[in-house]
């Protein structure tokens, strides 16, 4: 469910200047964007009281087989992902709705937090095969507690297939700073989609 992933560049990002770009008021009479509806799967989706919350994208040159496996198969995500340190499945048979998995990922140290590890227990709540995942489930380490939120969706497309992924989360420590949680989530989930991509395309050669 939660992932994270920092440039060098983030950790020196002034706290005042990503609240100011955060908080900048929109020119007058300028027309705002309608955002994309949040991704569900079978009808249940992120947090919607969520302040922290990202969304990103990306199209695989594999088949949906190959990815899905991938994204599934829970206890190899250390083979190919780069920030997943440890894993355990805590049950047993295919991934389906109630399935439950502990990893840890590193996370740097932060303007709200030292460095440490996170141990995030993700609990699957829908799934459809080949089309859609959600999971929850909390995410503890050092001064740090987040509940999170997350949902995929897999679509055959001209190209391979179109994933989407978008995560929520709350806490105190995250809210304590929206804009700066809030790019970090995004890195993470860019980070993760780009690294399917990687294995997957690599797997379909």
């Amino acid at each position: 469910m939660f992932r994270t992933r920092t440039a060098a560049a983030l950790l020196t990002l002034p706290l005042a200047a990503a609240t100011l770009l955060a908080t900048a008021a929109t020119p007058a009479g300028a027309a705002t964007a309608r955002p994309a509806p949040s991704l569900t799967c079978q009808g249940k989706g992120v947090d919607a009281e969520a302040l922290v919350r990202a969304r990103t994208e990306t199209v695989i040159d594999a088949p949906l087989s190959t990815v899905w496996k991938l994204q599934t198969d829970v206890e190899r995500w250390p083979d190919w992902q780069t920030h997943v340190t440890s894993m355990d499945r805590l049950d047993h048979g295919p991934f389906r709705p109630g399935s439950a998995f502990r990893w840890t990922t590193p996370v740097p140290p932060n303007p709200a937090t030292p460095a440490t590890s996170l141990d995030i227990t993700s609990t699957v709540r829908q799934t459809e095969r080949g089309s859609c995942i959600r999971w929850t489930g909390p995410a503890v380490g050092e001064g740090l507690h987040i509940d999170g939120v997350h949902v995929w969706t897999f679509q055959k497309v001209r190209g391979g297939v179109l994933v989407r992924t978008e995560e929520t989360h709350t806490g105190e420590q995250v809210e304590a700073n929206v804009p700066y949680a809030t790019e970090i989530l995004e890195q993470g989930l860019e980070a993760w989609l780009g690294e399917l991509k990687t294995a997957a395309e690599a797997r379909s050669c």
